[in-house]
């Protein structure tokens, strides 16, 4: 891989809250200089690396789901508006570590692969889009129930409800019903880190 690093190896160098990456970092102004070293505790830290890795792998898979020429219309204007949020989440979500002192990973830190066939054709693509998207609310609403700090509580919230209606969007791009349970099982940080492995070349 040469230079870079696997997110397995991010996430183990930045759990010490010194070994991050020194990549810039650009987006959402609003929660710029909310969050300080001295406010965000090494658990809450690990968790935003984390949170960051999922966001990109979401943006990469849209982008090769666009880029494939199988969406059809309806669909292919649902991928362009859910990579334009997970664009979003990133970028809140990196000004939060910027903030922290740290320095959030980017796209060129991470190689992602995916399933054989996983873009072949529309059904194929969506699929794999719900199951991306249960790993995404998932894991943050396992984040919301283990982070300390209130401004990223809050943003994790936030970002919760996008990708529970992400879901349901797909969900009704596949002819499924749109809502889902009425409590969202959390997942644990060890359980998304797995699920993330299994998209990393």
């Amino acid at each position: 891989m040469g230079t870079r690093m696997s997110r397995t190896g991010l996430l183990r160098r930045g759990a010490v809250g010194t070994g991050a990456l020194l990549v810039s970092s650009s987006g959402l102004s609003a929660f710029a200089g909310v969050a300080s070293a001295a406010t965000l505790p090494d658990a809450d830290l690990a968790y935003l690396r984390l949170l960051i890795a999922a966001e990109l792998l979401a943006v990469d898979f849209q982008t090769h789901a666009l880029a494939s020429g199988k969406l059809r219309r309806a669909a292919a204007s649902l991928a362009h508006r859910i990579r334009a949020d997970e664009n979003a989440h990133y970028a809140a979500l990196s000004n939060l570590m910027v903030g922290a002192g740290q320095t959030p990973a980017t796209a060129d830190d991470i190689d992602f692969a995916y399933p054989k066939g996983s873009f072949r054709s529309q059904s194929s693509i969506v699929k794999l889009a719900r199951r991306l998207e249960h790993l995404m609310v998932g894991a943050y609403v396992g984040a919301n129930a283990s982070v300390e700090a209130p401004e990223l509580r809050l943003l994790i919230g936030q970002v919760a409800t996008n990708e529970a209606r992400h879901a349901g969007a797909l969900a009704a791009l596949a002819g499924r019903p749109t809502v889902g349970e009425p409590f969202a099982p959390p997942l644990p940080i060890a359980a998304v880190s797995r699920a993330l492995d299994e998209f990393e070349s």
